[in-house]
């Protein structure tokens, strides 16, 4: 009889077991803790992996990737990406932390813009300017999500004609599938039923040490552009498109970000340090490298390919010690790097750029590959 309790009670102790493990993604991350209503919708936590054992964690609130666990150059799984440990502390802690960036990514002068004759005028969030949608943008909003298998979710949302001053109710799908070659492959597309203007990208800051207490400083970027598009205080394009040629903002070879972030240079001062778009050489191929991220440490390479014109640099210069992330690390300044694709800042006020318009019966599709490898 003791025997059979024993039995009994050790079958429990395994199922309670795999019980526990099962709602714990390899990244560490409780799936109960994002599954939970938002202003009446409900929010979750999707996993993705691949045959490789990679993972990609990513929730619909905001359309957020959470975590990223790939291999360093000793086969050790590092989790390369910021973020929150639950639904609660992203709502506590605004960010964009992993955030799919909608409707406009990146600043539009004084928030104001004109299309066929009519000025909209949108949120002032930021040095006066609109930034990112605004404050109530797409990463603050609920997706519908849908896993369409173990390597993809399809995240939608519908914002209404006028949300954050846009016009036009405008459609958008954010597409996010894990390869077999250990990459994020993230798809954008987006309808409305009025002109307005579009500019997607991912929020995700990137630090491939797998150790937020670690800074950037070591890590090595390369830019597939010749030309940058420079800033005022404020952080606005100021329509200028410069060449990097001899200046701290060339990155066409491998270069340590700390060897050229805190050079005197009045381009660095305006950003705060690295905080600007690249005109990408790539001419929107999206099979051609347009900038790839290096970890000397760990040996963890990312590279990144898109269709878009362009590729916001940022270096993590506004972290401040002050926002306490996954297993209670300290998000402190420069731990991490944002390699946002995009068109460029302000387009709709800058016409020689190039068009962020969309109309009826068109489609907008953007992409973005963040493809992850090892140099040993």
């Amino acid at each position: 009889m003791n025997k059979l309790i024993l039995l009994v009670c050790t079958a429990l102790m395994v199922g309670c077991t795999a019980n526990v493990k099962e709602n714990l993604t390899e990244s560490g991350l409780k799936r109960s803790n994002f599954q939970t209503e938002v202003n009446g919708e409900k929010t979750d936590l999707f996993v993705l992996t691949n045959k490789n054992k990679m993972e990609v964690c990513i929730t619909n609130f905001g359309g957020r990737i959470v975590s990223v666990m790939v291999p360093d150059k000793d086969g050790t799984m590092k989790d390369v990406v910021l973020g929150f440990d639950s639904i609660q502390d992203y709502i506590k802690y605004p960010s964009d932390f992993g955030a799919s960036i909608g409707r406009y990514a990146n600043r539009i002068n004084q928030g104001r813009f004109t299309l066929n004759g009519v000025e909209y005028q949108l949120p002032q969030n930021n040095y006066g300017h609109c930034l990112h949608g605004g404050p109530k943008g797409f990463q603050y909003r609920i997706f519908n999500a849908v896993q369409k298998s173990n390597q993809e979710v399809q995240l939608t949302y519908q914002a209404k004609d006028g949300e954050e001053g846009f016009p036009g109710n405008f459609q958008c799908t954010v597409t996010m599938k894990l390869t077999d070659d250990n990459a994020i492959d993230i798809r954008y597309e987006a309808e409305t039923d009025k002109p307005t203007i579009v500019n997607m990208t991912n929020h995700s800051y990137f630090n491939l040490d797998g150790n937020p207490s670690k800074d950037n400083s070591s890590y090595l970027l390369t830019l597939n552009a010749d030309h940058y598009t420079p800033v005022d205080s404020t952080f606005m394009t100021t329509g200028e498109i410069a060449s990097v040629e001899g200046t701290p903002m060339d990155f066409r070879q491998p270069t340590a970000i700390g060897a050229n972030i805190n050079q005197d240079f009045a381009q660095l001062k305006n950003g705060n340090g690295i905080d600007h778009n690249w005109v990408l050489n790539t001419q929107g191929d999206v099979s051609k490298l347009c900038a790839t991220l290096e970890s000397p440490a760990t040996g963890i390479v990312l590279d990144v390919y898109t269709n878009e014109p362009g590729i916001q640099i940022y270096c993590g210069n506004f972290l401040d010690g002050t926002l306490t992330g996954k297993k209670g690390i300290v998000y402190n300044f420069r731990t991490a790097v944002c390699l946002e694709t995009q068109h460029y800042p302000d387009t709709p006020n800058k016409p020689e750029w190039p068009s962020a318009v969309l109309r009826p019966g068109e489609k907008y599709q953007s992409q973005c590959i963040y493809k992850f490898s090892v140099r040993k």
